[in-house]
Formats: structure tokens, sequence, C-alpha cells
């Protein structure tokens, strides 16, 4: 063979197979980092809006409602910092504060109960085979998509000492006339009796759970000699525990800022929010109040965050006393 001629057999050095599968495996991982970064992007910009709305209209007024919490501010001037003056005054010296608390303490602690009582007795009604049932439901769910402020005003007439048919009925009954919105110890049960009137969705919210009751454990106890309201108290309860627990939380929250029926019933009848003596003076109104007609916002700032360790503080002992709720994968 010539001189300078490579031997037929060899071959120019090769790459191992395994050296080719890494090198190809190192471009697809950073292929593939390419790609994730390119979704997370246009991910974030697809949500951008949401994000945008939440910082500016949620997170940035909460931390500036923190800040004027701590100053005298009447929105019309700069913030002026007092320090927990605000709070001092709220508590010490402020009587309408405390009563607002008692209002608003005594529909948390008494409105509350009855109306899940109440929604809850109505669904097991709502429950039983009789002919008519859909109708029923639908009549009793009715009120609670009527506008609240409807309903207020449709109320205080219903209310109305002189001529309104609550008055009227128990006229014709022969009882004693009762002056409702207008005498301070009937005003805040009057408020709750109206609140049963359009309970329609908590009674939605019982029907549905009451449907996944098991109809086995019902007919076992049935067998074994309980009558309805012992199966109503050992299983239908105790299988229906975390959707009363839900309800309880939720309408908790929602009672702690009872606003627009009070508000809408006590204005429209006197001119002034707060009803007699400030019996139905809530606290969201009397923050309302500070707000937006005296201005003060730092006032009102103060009573915000009052009102958030309340609810805070009463949304932790619900849940450190929810050892009664039953839930079915335990």
């Amino acid at each position: 063979m010539p001189p300078g001629i490579p031997p037929f057999h060899t071959s120019p050095p090769r790459m191992e197979v395994m050296d080719i599968m890494s090198l190809f495996g190192v471009q697809a991982k950073r292929a593939s980092r390419g790609w994730k970064w390119k979704e997370l992007a246009l991910g974030i910009a697809f949500i951008s809006p949401a994000i945008i709305g939440f910082l500016a209209f949620t997170i940035y007024p909460v931390i500036m409602s923190f800040y004027y919490s701590f100053t005298d501010y009447n929105i019309l001037q700069s913030p002026l910092w007092i320090g927990l003056e605000n709070y001092q005054d709220l508590i010490k010296d402020d009587a309408v504060f405390r009563k607002a608390i008692y209002n608003t303490l005594y529909m948390v602690l008494i409105g509350l109960p009855i109306h899940l009582t109440f929604d809850f007795l109505m669904a097991l009604l709502l429950n039983t085979r009789i002919r008519g049932r859909s109708l029923y439901r639908t009549i009793f769910y009715m009120p609670s998509i009527t506008p609240i402020v409807a309903t207020a005003i449709l109320w205080l007439w219903i209310y109305n000492p002189q001529y309104g048919l609550a008055n009227s009925v128990l006229k014709a009954l022969g009882l004693p006339t009762i002056g409702w919105i207008a005498d301070p110890f009937w005003s805040k049960p009057s408020l709750i009796f109206m609140g049963m009137w359009y309970g329609g969705n908590t009674i939605l919210i019982y029907l549905a759970s009451l449907q996944d009751v098991p109809n086995e454990l019902l007919e076992a106890a049935e067998l074994d000699g309980a009558n309805a309201i012992q199966r109503t108290w050992h299983v239908t309860l105790p299988m229906m525990s975390p959707v009363i627990f839900y309800t309880m939380i939720m309408y908790m929250i929602s009672y702690f800022q009872y606003f627009t029926e009070a508000w809408v019933m006590t204005a429209q009848r006197s001119g002034a929010a707060g009803g007699p003596l400030n019996s139905l003076m809530f606290y969201t109104m009397y923050l309302y109040q500070n707000a937006f007609q005296f201005f003060k916002m730092g006032y009102a700032s103060a009573m915000a965050w009052i009102l958030f360790l309340i609810v805070l503080a009463a949304t932790v002992l619900l849940f450190k006393t929810s050892g009664w709720v039953y839930y079915r994968s335990e």
C-alpha cells in the first residue's frame, strides 16, 4: 500500500452511543426549560390584569388602611400620625362603638342560631315526600332572589306601627300591637324575624345535603326502633355536620358585617340610621358613618381592623370547637 494512505480497515474516531444520547438529553432539557419559561411568561401575561387589579384594589387598600388607622385622616388633608389614639378612643370613650358591638353580637349569637335552626327545619319539611313538593320549594326559595333593598322596604311597610300588616294581623287575633322597628326592645327581634323569610339559599344547601344522607343508615336506625326525632339527631345531623359547620362559618362572617337591611329600614323611616336609641346601630353601619359621613377615615380604618381581629378570633374559636363535625373519611 502506498505510503501516506491509511489502511482500509481504519476509520476516524467515533462518539460513543451514550455520549450522543446524553448530548441530545441536555439539549432536550434546555429546550424544555425554554418552553416552560415561555409558557410561564405567557400565563403571567394573560393573568396580569387580575394580578394588577388584586394588588391595586385589594393589597394596597389593606396596607393603607392599616397605616391610616394610626393617623388622623379626613380625606381632605394629609394624614397626621397619632399612634394608638384612634384605638384608645374607640375602646375607652366611644359609647356608640360599644353599642354597635353589642347589637352586632346580639345578631351573631342569637339571630344566627335562630336562622340556621329555622332553615334546617324547613329543609327537613321540604325533603318529605308530599304532593306539590317542588312548588313549596320554589315558594320558599323565591324571597332569596329578591333584592335586599326591595325586601327591606317591603318589611318596613309590614312593620309600620299604624297601618302595617303585622299589627293588622295582631289586631284581628285580638292581641296587643307591637312597635316593631320603632321599639328598641323589638327592633332587633324584628330583623331576626325578617331574616327568616329569605333563607332560601341556606334551605337549598341543606336540601342538597339531606339528599346525601345514606338511606341505609336511616333504615337501620328505624329497624332498631329509633323514631323520627332520634333518627334526625343521631343520623341526619352527624352526616350533615360538615355542611352545617360551613354555613355557620360563612353566615357568622356575614352577620358581623350586617348592614343593608338595618341601614335601609332605619334611614327610610327616620332619616337617621341606627333606629331608636341606636338599637339598630350595627358595627359596619357605624364604620360607614365615620368614614363617609363624618370623614373620619383614620377612625374608621381602626374600626375595620378591630372588626377583622374579632372575626378572626371568632373563626379560630369555631374551628377549635369543631370536634362535633363528622367527616366520612375519618
